[in-house]
């Protein structure tokens, strides 16, 4: 039986909670924050371009050797301003379960992110995670923090 992965990462952004949250809570700049070379595309037709529970977001992503794969995602919580937690449906992990939280501090915001994601195959997908899987999900955290940075600014 494959292991079930937990990653964390914390970011502080120097902007207020409302420009996080319009930024954040918004499918289309989903974009905007992932790696280029993933040929990230939303496909969905009908998502809406605010975060809510129940909302269905689809996507095409290339994350290895530039294969094509579909991933579905639900939003299954929203607390305004504070958190919205999204749910792989469809996709490439046997489970993905990804929260978003966000609060207020001194000088602006505390982003943080949990994911909790475990990989199909069993004893394969042991090794693909140790070989690259946890190397590309580091990649992309890193990405978003620099692309966040990029955005809104570098934290004193």
């Amino acid at each position: 039986m494959s292991k079930v992965y937990s990653l964390k990462t914390v970011q502080k952004i120097p902007v207020t909670i409302d420009e996080a949250w319009s930024f954040f809570s918004n499918p289309a700049n989903l974009k905007e924050i992932v790696p280029k070379e993933m040929g990230f595309e939303i496909i969905s037709k009908y998502h809406g371009n605010k975060m809510y529970p129940g909302q269905i977001i689809e996507y095409t992503v290339s994350p290895l050797l530039g294969i094509r794969m579909y991933w579905m995602t639900e939003i299954t919580h929203v607390d305004d301003k504070k958190y919205f937690i999204d749910e792989q449906r469809f996709g490439p992990y046997s489970m993905w379960h990804h929260q978003h939280h966000f609060k207020e501090i001194e000088g602006g915001i505390e982003m943080t992110d949990i994911v909790h994601y475990k990989i199909p195959f069993g004893i394969l997908g042991t090794i693909a995670h140790g070989l690259f899987v946890k190397n590309q999900l580091d990649k992309i955290f890193d990405t978003r923090f620099q692309s966040v940075e990029s955005r809104f600014g570098k934290w004193k």
